[in-house]
């Protein structure tokens, strides 16, 4: 019975790993419907929730209580090399995500997601507009938005707006 349970046990190491080493590729995430208010530029601005890690400072009596902060990411241009490696934190107990500033464009950024060790998310880059991407499972799209307005993860959580292709003027 004892050798019985080791090799269940070890058995489902194997199957525990895969599923936490899991990496997923998501269709693009653009700029929401309604424009966010930043003043007018020709830059746009990237915001990734990513996973939030929890920080605590100190031990003990007198230590102070654990927060959670974003965890870091990394930008990459449309040929693979890497833009920018993001500190995913604006200040030392700051628990938001940071806005990066970047030309417009299209990215791919790679993260850490809530039930994810690796997320890979195509960005679309628009002037004067924040796209946002939520990777930590805690955003909620207004009521009744249509499903193929959204990216979602495979287990249907959302994760951002639904990049819309851009009309050139040979489209009809």
């Amino acid at each position: 019975m004892k050798i019985a349970k080791e090799f269940l046990i070890l058995g489902l190491f194997p199957l525990l790993a895969s599923c936490a080493s899991q990496s997923i590729s998501l269709p693009p995430v653009g700029p929401g419907p309604v424009a966010t208010g930043v003043a007018s530029t020709n830059l746009g601005y990237l915001c990734v929730f990513s996973e939030r890690e929890p920080v605590t400072e100190g031990v003990g009596w007198g230590a102070n209580p654990t927060f959670y902060q974003h965890s870091d990411y990394s930008i990459y241009n449309g040929i693979g090399k890497l833009v920018k490696r993001v500190n995913n934190t604006i200040g030392h107990y700051e628990t938001g995500p940071r806005l990066v500033p970047l030309l417009p464009g299209t990215y791919a950024v790679k993260a850490r997601g809530k039930d994810f060790l690796s997320v890979n998310v195509p960005v679309a880059i628009e002037p004067a507009q924040i796209t946002n991407v939520h990777l930590d499972d805690r955003w909620e799209p207004v009521p009744g938005t249509p499903k193929n307005q959204l990216v979602t993860t495979p287990s249907g959580s959302p994760v951002g707006w639904r990049a819309t292709p851009k009309k050139t003027f040979c489209d009809p």
